[in-house]
């Protein structure tokens, strides 16, 4: 590939990204952003949905801007942003954007993996071909998750893990699990944490479904007996993991606060002119309905370039920061706010669960609003950022004794 790194290249890269897509992106699999929830749910891809994924994963463009050398694109910033503008020109998803192996756990050993830890984990998380979920919160422990029990020991020549963890997202596919883990019984509850790689393929984990009120069951209950993982995967140091999972949760939260790459998403206003129509003067007839839409979308708006300034402030920067908090938050109110619109404008037609009497879009929006319910719980609950913003950014004292 020739070399973009100038500004005045950009269109040269827009016209190659543009080519790629349209001889490489299957037009079956274009326009429509309900695949994301599928890749999401799914254990299995077949077809051009899989073949779509081969592809972007052999690009490396999947991980635009990770390193070649560990399978990625080696784009810069600029260039991935044209990525995801052409991509969404089209209507294409990042069909490798599923489970935690890119947003999360990837960027994290980037961060702090050795260089044995790089070379054996990102190439297969690039290319799609393993699949990572993340062993975080226990029964006894969501929130306040320092409170955590699943123990580590030393083992010898390898770390031997019993415990449980709760809403292991994507347990039942995952091949690979990113574990907090309690190494030392006696410090102090932050600081005898550590950070383990871990198979989920072995006789010592069992991955239980939870079944969910829109219907799919991507949450698992995990159980830990006797598991094993290498000495060489441990992400960290010893009694060092919540250093590495503080910076991990900074990734998920930055991961949440826009739209999927390349996502086209139809826009409100056209959604309520097509099942309410217009009046005389081309006008939604229920001017309340119109103010509250009006708010909505001027606040989707702002976010959207409250994402472009935060970006444009973290050049240079290690990566996302305490920012990422109030972005997730921002984010969740828009999509509980617009899947809320939706069923409204859809009325009777926003009922739907199955059946002949409704189109795919209309379940699918019913069921998307609500899964969309759990937004401000998962990743760090809606009041758990705003703990951070008080305290991080805002400066307000620490009242409490969760981190």
């Amino acid at each position: 590939m020739a070399d973009f790194g100038a500004d005045s290249d950009l269109e040269a890269f827009r016209a190659e990204a543009r080519a790629w897509l349209e001889e490489n992106c299957p037009k079956s699999v274009r326009g429509q952003p309900g695949l994301a929830m599928v890749i999401m749910e799914s254990g299995q891809l077949d077809g051009d949905l899989l073949s779509w994924k081969q592809r972007m994963g052999e690009k490396g463009w999947g991980v635009p801007t990770w390193p070649k050398q560990y399978g990625g694109g080696g784009l810069s910033q600029k260039e991935a942003r044209v990525l995801q503008q052409e991509m969404a020109a089209i209507g294409a998803i990042n069909p490798l954007n599923a489970g935690m192996g890119i947003t999360m756990v990837g960027p994290t050993i980037l961060d702090y993996g050795t260089e044995e830890q790089k070379q054996k984990h990102l190439p297969p998380i690039a290319r799609g071909d393993i699949r990572w979920c993340l062993g975080l919160s226990e029964p006894n422990a969501g929130s306040d998750l320092a409170s955590l029990q699943t123990k580590c020991e030393d083992a010898g020549d390898h770390w031997k893990i019993n415990g449980q963890k709760i809403w292991t997202s994507g347990a039942q596919w995952s091949q690979w699990c990113g574990c907090l883990v309690r190494t030392d019984t006696k410090a102090k509850k932050h600081e005898g944490i550590s950070f383990v790689l871990l198979p989920m393929a072995q006789p010592g984990i069992e991955a239980r479904p939870i079944a969910l009120i829109a219907g799919a069951s991507p949450f698992c209950e995990t159980f830990f007996t006797d598991a094993v993982a290498e000495k060489s995967d441990m992400l960290g140091p010893l009694n060092g993991g919540w250093t590495v999972i503080k910076r991990l949760l900074q990734h998920e939260r930055a991961s949440q606060t826009g739209a999927p790459s390349g996502a086209r998403v139809t826009p409100l206003q056209d959604v309520a002119k097509k099942y309410l129509g217009v009046d005389e003067e081309g006008r939604l007839p229920d001017g309340d309905l119109r103010t509250r839409m009006t708010r909505h979308l001027m606040d989707a708006k702002a976010h959207r370039l409250t994402l472009a300034r935060v970006a444009a402030e973290s050049k240079g920067n290690a990566g996302p920061s305490n920012a990422a908090s109030v972005l997730k938050n921002a984010a969740t109110d828009i999509a509980q706010t617009r899947a809320e619109l939706t069923l409204e404008i859809m009325g009777a037609q926003g009922l739907g669960w199955e059946g002949e009497g409704f189109t795919g879009g209309e379940i699918e929006a019913v069921r998307g609003w609500l899964s969309g319910k759990a937004m401000s719980i998962y990743g760090g609950s809606f009041e758990i950022q705003n703990n951070i913003v008080s305290k991080r950014i805002l400066g307000l004292p620490d009242t409490t004794n969760s981190a």
